[in-house]
């Protein structure tokens, strides 16, 4: 075997050395652990871009079809499904009886549920996370009389790339995502959003 100095084998004679340290339990430790890193940085880009897919589109004025939602009406009335309000403009609120800006953007949605009901025009409340009870006393304390329904363990907020309370989709007549706000409403926002909406036919 030739020897370089200190006694050590000359690498470029004998490169299975090499690969048995290569090999050793350390090295592949961080082999492992910087795949799974990667592995796991991919998904959360590919999760991301799911999630605004949606805001993605509206923002190049695009509309796309409303992900499909049926759940239990929060009073207790069998189930709504979103696709039997084609035909309609929707304003579908993600919101929660805990959720203090919720508090402060329903009596404005009770407003405008009032103002375009007679133009075929409805809110539709999704309840998220929250208890049934409290859901219910919401309802009671700020009166609404638009539809509600409950997706307790909050199954659908990924379709519809919601990641806090409250926020709003707008539907247009033939169930296509037409405007996105991830934040409460305002009278401006409505304003400026339903009527354009409204005017349009199926």
């Amino acid at each position: 075997m030739t020897l370089w100095a200190g006694g050590q084998s000359n690498p470029a004679l004998y490169p299975w050395t090499h690969v048995k340290r290569l090999l050793s339990p350390i090295p592949l430790a961080v082999v492992g652990t910087t795949v799974a890193l990667l592995a796991l940085l991919a998904y959360g880009v590919l999760q991301n871009s799911n999630d605004t897919s949606i805001d993605d589109a509206v923002a190049r004025g695009q509309r796309v079809a409303s992900p499909a939602l049926t759940l239990p009406r929060l009073d207790g009335g069998g189930s709504l499904a979103l696709a039997s309000l084609r035909g309609q403009v929707v304003v579908l609120n993600f919101w929660a009886s805990w959720c203090q800006p919720c508090r402060d953007e329903s009596p404005l949605l009770e407003r405008w549920q009032r103002r375009i009901k007679p133009q075929n025009a409805t809110v539709l409340g999704v309840d998220l996370l929250d208890l049934t009870s409290d859901a219910r006393a919401f309802v009671r304390q700020y009166k609404l009389s638009y539809p509600i329904v409950r997706d307790g363990p909050g199954a659908h907020r990924r379709d519809f790339g919601v990641i806090g309370y409250p926020e709003t989709l707008v539907i247009d007549r033939r169930g296509r995502i037409a405007a996105v706000l991830r934040q409460p409403v305002t009278e401006a926002y409505l304003k400026r959003t339903l009527p354009p909406l409204l005017r349009e036919r199926q």
